[in-house]
């Protein structure tokens, strides 16, 4: 090969390298603001999940929940069993199932189990470390949210395959503070099927 065609050679390689290591310069300064982002955009794309909530207040169910994507969800709780398939709840209790039509867009206003990672943009957050949750290695953040009323602090734990796998979120009804603790699981288990009861 020639001196010439060599160097343009060479030189063509080192264009094609500049986005990769630009692209490594940009990962390597992402903060907890980009890092967090990147989550919810992950888990916001679930296909389905599980997760396990609890309450400090105990006049608060315990709930276990199951969601299926777009807008599928089963709430189980000790009074009984809930299911939302869009904008229509179905309770059953003590054997009987009730049909409630709601209001358009409902769900999407009191659903927890996902709200911190739709407002992300609205929150300052910290990276706190690693921690080990249920055996598993996590990276912790801090997330606040200030934008509306009342303030909520959430403690955020993140494992290695880039999905929460705990949450507890600190906040206030009325006088009272109270925590939120939420446990994900079965990302993407095609074994979860929320279909209304008959």
């Amino acid at each position: 090969m020639s001196s010439s065609r060599h160097a343009r050679s060479t030189q063509r390689l080192a264009w094609l390298l500049v986005p990769l290591s630009l692209l490594a310069a940009v990962a390597a300064w992402a903060g907890p603001k980009e890092e967090m982002k990147a989550l919810s955009v992950k888990f916001l794309a679930l296909r389905s999940y599980h997760v396990t909530m609890e309450g400090s207040d105990r006049r608060m169910q315990k709930m276990e929940m199951d969601f299926v994507a777009p807008d599928r969800y089963r709430m189980s709780m000790p009074m009984g069993t809930q299911y939302v398939i869009g904008d229509t709840m179905y309770m059953t209790i003590d054997g009987r199932t009730m049909k409630i039509p709601m209001p358009k867009g409902t769900v999407t206003q009191w659903r927890e189990s996902d709200r911190a990672f739709r407002e992300v943009d609205q929150m300052q957050i910290e990276a706190l470390g690693m921690e080990t949750v249920n055996g598993k290695p996590a990276k912790k953040y801090r997330m606040t949210q200030t934008a509306r009323k009342p303030a909520t602090t959430s403690l955020i734990w993140v494992g290695m395959n880039g999905y929460p796998l705990k949450m507890q979120t600190t906040g206030s009804t009325g006088k009272q503070a109270s925590t939120m603790t939420v446990h994900y699981s079965r990302f993407n288990d095609p074994s979860i099927k929320v279909e209304p009861p008959k």
